[in-house]
């Protein structure tokens, strides 16, 4: 397959490590320290067998991409596939997706970053901060991937230690009865309170939407892999270990909070992270998981701004965004898309702000544009899936010699496919998440509506 999408190429300047953490930190983000009651709240203790299940979608979703950037690592891979294994229209909607997903995160996550600020410097005017910290990350994106890679490498760091203590800690809660008086508190809090399936099939299959979308922005190994040295080995490297380490990351410490706390009590106790810690007598708890927040919540937009730049880049030479924003700085950056990107992610806490003063309603309306871009965030994973059934029939040389193939093939993929399916289904049904599902195909739609009058044009 050729990468006719772009004349100029970004520079390979990201080790293997670092594209192995922009990966696990784009999809351990602020979800999984302050949302995580909200997974149980819809299925009770069984929330861990929804991670697992949602952990093996995404498992097969990688192995997919991760077959074909074994053979072509190009930048904005699955946009490259989409477009070439299924249609122009396919690439073009995964590269708006993405883009739109990582302009709604990017604000939330700036709005949040103001928040955790507070706790430090209540004094510190919202608008003020929330300007420092878009140009801090507009910096960091701008002087090279290299520079971007080694800061979210470090966020992520920071954010797995925080979990590996926080399972350690747990542990020793669980079995020693550490800060319990030495009772340990056993593993029967998974069956009391209601069972194991509190909420039965139905709230089991709702609590798999809200972990989709904490789960989405592992494909960020994919565009990275046109920006990183040895791409073979480290294509797989990276697929092998971050699938691993996100399941362990997420399933360890829900089963920590299921087991330490009555799911149905969780409400009661503000954050998981904090009490946990708090529990076994680490007196600045909060202040310590305040700023591992706050370092979440900066990954998730310096990843976004990362990622949508990128297809924002691969756009402007395909026809589909002004030229302007095809062009690369001395450093071999897509400048001009970063700054376009944080332009929109400026814009859109600019209007947060003055729609939250005029009223509490708007700041409503802002959650459901966001929660909107998990089925936009979805569609990458479709896309690879599809891709790699037709990957496969067009590379019968190159797979005959292939070392990296998906497992199952091609059962597995029309498993994931059936499940995510399935889980868009459930999101209609369920009445929280059914305008957000609504909201979101009306994205898609309006898309494909400018592509074919672009392309009448």
């Amino acid at each position: 397959m050729q990468n006719n999408s772009k004349k100029i190429q970004l520079k390979r300047s990201m080790t293997a490590g670092q594209m192995e953490m922009i990966s696990l930190g784009g999809a351990i983000g602020v979800g999984l320290f302050m949302g995580s009651t909200s997974t149980i709240k819809w299925t009770g203790p069984s929330v861990l067998l929804a991670y697992m299940l949602v952990g093996l979608i995404l498992y097969i979703v990688m192995r997919a991409l991760g077959e074909m950037l074994y053979v072509n690592a190009t930048t904005g891979s699955f946009a490259d596939y989409a477009t070439h294994y299924i249609s122009p229209l396919a690439g073009y909607l995964a590269e708006w997706s993405n883009i739109f997903e990582y302009i709604m995160v990017g604000i939330s996550e700036v709005v949040a970053v103001t928040e955790y600020l507070k706790y430090w410097w209540p004094k510190t005017p919202t608008w003020i901060a929330g300007i420092i910290v878009i140009v801090f990350l507009v910096l960091a994106n701008l002087a090279s991937a290299k520079a971007y890679g080694t800061l979210e490498f470090w966020f992520s760091m920071i954010k797995v230690i925080t979990i590996v203590l926080m399972i350690v800690v747990g542990l020793a809660v669980i079995l020693l009865g550490l800060g319990n008086k030495g009772v340990p508190i056993g593993f029967s809090n998974l069956w009391s309170h209601g069972g194991f399936f509190a909420h039965g099939i139905k709230g089991f299959f709702f609590s798999l939407a809200i972990i989709v979308g904490s789960y989405e922005g592992i494909e960020l190994i994919g565009i990275s892999a046109g920006e990183v040295m040895d791409p073979h080995k480290a294509v797989v490297k990276s697929v092998k270990s971050v699938l691993w380490r996100i399941l362990i990351f997420y399933v360890g410490a829900i089963f920590i909070i299921v087991c330490i706390y009555p799911w149905n009590e969780l409400k009661a106790i503000g954050s998981p992270f904090v009490e946990t810690f708090t529990k076994v007598g680490i007196p600045f708890a909060a202040g310590f998981i305040n700023f591992v927040i706050l370092t979440a919540a900066l990954s998730g937009a310096n990843s976004g701004i990362y990622s949508s730049s990128r297809m924002l880049f691969r756009l402007a030479h395909e026809g589909h965004a002004p030229k302007f924003f095809g062009k690369v700085s001395k450093r071999v950056v897509p400048n001009k898309a970063i700054l376009g990107i944080s332009a929109g992610i400026l814009i859109g806490f600019i209007l947060n702000l003055i729609f939250s003063t005029i009223s509490k309603s708007a700041s409503s309306l802002f959650v459901l544009i966001y929660s909107s871009s998990v089925l936009p965030g979805m569609v990458p994973w479709f896309v690879i899936l599809i891709a790699e059934l037709k990957f496969r029939k067009e590379n019968p040389k190159q797979m005959a010699q292939h070392t990296f193939k998906l497992p199952l093939y091609p059962y597995s993929s029309y498993f994931a496919f059936s499940m995510l399916f399935l889980i868009i289904i459930f999101m209609f049904i369920n009445p929280e998440t059914r305008l957000s599902v609504i909201v979101g195909a009306a994205v898609l739609l309006f898309a494909t509506i400018l592509y074919f009058i672009r392309k009448k044009k």
